[in-house]
């Protein structure tokens, strides 16, 4: 059976000694009272509810699944799930980051991803359920009504009701521009839905009184395409006025997806037959409203394959440090034994290094990314705001991508090192894998959030935002630059960080003749600039290290901070300069390829 230990000295190492969080709160008027005990008090009590209520759920949930009741379309979630959820709620865990005007908390959005991370380690499936109502609430937060919060809000916030997103069909997938899913308006300013939805995450379930569907859908007279698409709130059950529950609304699961892995999770089939909704924002505007639950859900994402990647990382290297199996290249290790633990053998420490060293640099990111999203919200200074916003939008692909194919990588590897018992169930390495492995799909394939990176977050402004993360680097460069002892992690970065101004230009170049060469290039450009980020943020890592080392702090936490760091550089982040080649290889070995595809 495997554990976890949430892995709370890292978290703090970032926030406190790294980005200095509590530093940043005390520009924002909102948050300036947050310190370090408190912030460290919430992440233990977190991390404890993640590794007692929700850890030991995880197999057993794989195991038996969600069970779909197609007379009444109710769905039953695996034993445990439903009470987790509501220690969940009783705990004042869905309230974490929330506006106190809506029963909310008011905590930091940085200290909400951090329990997130510590839930998705223990069980993502069950996570995914009061996951996708944070997306829900920020939603209707920017674009509700009135109306829309006053019904919706508070209990979203409380975690007594549950949200999601409808978005695909099963004729458009990520194209939602063919969507048919239609919204007649009715005498009183609300609407009837009619349409299908699939994969819809937590779609149906038993653990919450009523689900929030944020359904996309297309008015009578909506132009074709993705400028006709509107946005609209359409409840399981329909509220009276006084917030009670009323009659059953014509929105339902229709099935249940069999599927690779996240088994405790329902995957919906939702189908809609005249559902009563109202319109959320403007009219033909549902995208732009939308994409703020995207974008939540997308940074939800990397944290969820940051979360497995950890947790895999962890069971991983106590078995290698149990495991016993031949002798080491260089000599006997383990005189007692007969043979020695696998720990000392080169490839399994590589293997090991990879999932650590990716785990703490997407924690490192997502952190990083989440304060940027509390002074986008909370800063009293138009421009910070403004320059955070940006930053997040260009880094929101690379969470998302980078992050969940390092965990498509960390998972598989730390499987490996149990050999043949990574690939029986009862060590729960294979889940791991397998959960895994539709981060890298949804929200948005990779390949999309690669697109969206050097397509529109790059190119689109010409390369604006992307300088504007260019101006740390050169910043750091500038402070450590004639530091001997940096210069392992400096230098890297700083030649980087020329040759993808240098190639981000030739791609532009090459773009605006053929459009096709964006599309040939964007993977593995999302990739050259997440090494370049978690370089950056590796290099500030080291940086307070060596500081700690050299200030006499014994504390071997430090070491171990620099050894991951240079395993970093020494062995992942060369995978650059492969990248950078064959993205210049161009689209024609891919165009030209009808005889090979016939």
């Amino acid at each position: 059976m495997p554990a976890y230990t949430p892995p709370l000295r890292d978290m703090q190492f970032v926030m406190h000694e790294v980005l200095k969080v509590t530093d940043e709160f005390k520009a924002l008027p909102k948050h300036a009272e947050v310190d370090a005990d408190t912030i460290n008090a919430v992440l233990e009590e977190g991390g404890k509810f993640a590794a007692e209520v929700t850890f030991p759920l995880n197999i057993s949930g794989d195991e038996e699944g969600c069970v779909l009741d197609k007379s009444t379309h109710e769905v039953k979630t695996p034993k445990g799930f439903k009470e987790a959820y509501a220690k969940y709620v009783e705990g004042g865990w869905a309230a974490l980051s929330c506006d106190p005007q809506y029963g909310g908390q008011g905590l930091p959005f940085v200290v909400n991803q951090c329990i997130y991370e510590m839930l998705n380690s223990a069980n993502q499936a069950w996570t995914m359920y009061p996951g996708l109502s944070h997306g829900a609430y920020e939603a209707l937060v920017a674009h509700g009504t009135e109306e829309q919060k006053k019904t919706y809000l508070p209990k979203l916030t409380s975690g007594e009701w549950t949200g999601t997103m409808c978005l695909t069909e099963p004729h458009c997938g990520t194209d939602l521009g063919l969507l048919r899913t239609k919204a007649e308006p009715q005498p009183d300013g609300s609407y009837k839905l009619t349409g299908n939805k699939i994969f819809i995450s937590a779609g149906e379930h038993d653990m919450a009184d009523n689900i929030i569907h944020l359904v996309l859908a297309r008015l009578p007279d909506a132009p074709k395409g993705s400028k006709g698409i509107s946005l609209f709130v359409v409840p399981k059950f329909n509220v009276k006025p006084d917030g009670s529950l009323g009659s059953r609304n014509g929105i339902y699961c229709g099935g249940l997806e069999h599927k690779m892995g996240i088994h405790g999770n329902a995957t919906a089939q939702i189908v809609l037959e005249a559902a009563s909704g109202t319109l959320v924002g403007e009219p033909n505007k549902g995208l732009a409203a939308m994409f703020v639950m995207m974008n939540a859900a997308r940074l939800g994402v990397g944290n969820q394959s940051l979360g497995l990647t950890e947790v895999a990382f962890q069971n991983a290297l106590a078995y290698a440090k149990d495991r016993v199996q031949m002798r080491s290249l260089s000599g006997v290790k383990a005189k007692d034994k007969d043979a020695d633990p696998i720990i000392v053998h080169p490839d399994v420490r590589k293997m090991l290094m990879t999932a650590k060293a990716y785990a703490e640099g997407g924690r490192a990111l997502q952190i990083f990314c989440t304060l940027l999203l509390d002074k986008e919200h909370h800063h009293p200074d138009e421009k910070v705001r403004k320059d955070s916003g940006e930053l997040v939008a260009l880094l929101t692909p690379i969470v998302k991508a980078f992050i969940t194919d390092n965990g498509h990588i960390s998972t598989n590897a730390c499987m490996q090192v149990f050999g043949g018992h990574g690939f029986i169930k009862e060590w729960g390495m294979e889940q791991f894998v397998r959960d895994n492995r539709i981060n890298m799909i949804y929200e948005g394939t990779n390949t999309i959030q690669s697109l969206d990176l050097l397509g529109r977050k790059v190119l689109g402004n010409n390369g604006a935002t992307l300088k504007k993360f260019g101006k740390l680097v050169a910043k750091l460069v500038e402070e450590e630059g004639v530091n001997e002892k940096m210069s392992e992690f400096i230098t890297p970065i700083a030649v980087l960080g020329e040759q993808l101004t240098k190639f981000t230009t030739e791609l532009g170049f090459r773009g605006f003749q053929n459009p096709d060469e964006v599309g040939a290039a964007a993977v593995d450009y999302l990739r050259v600039a997440g090494h370049f980020v978690f370089g950056y943020l590796f290099a500030l890592q080291a940086r307070v290290a060596l500081a700690a080392i050299a200030a006499g702090n014994t504390d071997p936490f430090y070491q171990a901070k620099l050894q991951t760091a240079r395993f970093y550089f020494a062995k992942l982040f060369p995978e650059t300069a492969t990248l950078m080649r064959t993205a210049r290889a161009g689209a024609a070995p891919l165009m030209n390829t009808d005889a090979a595809l016939a």
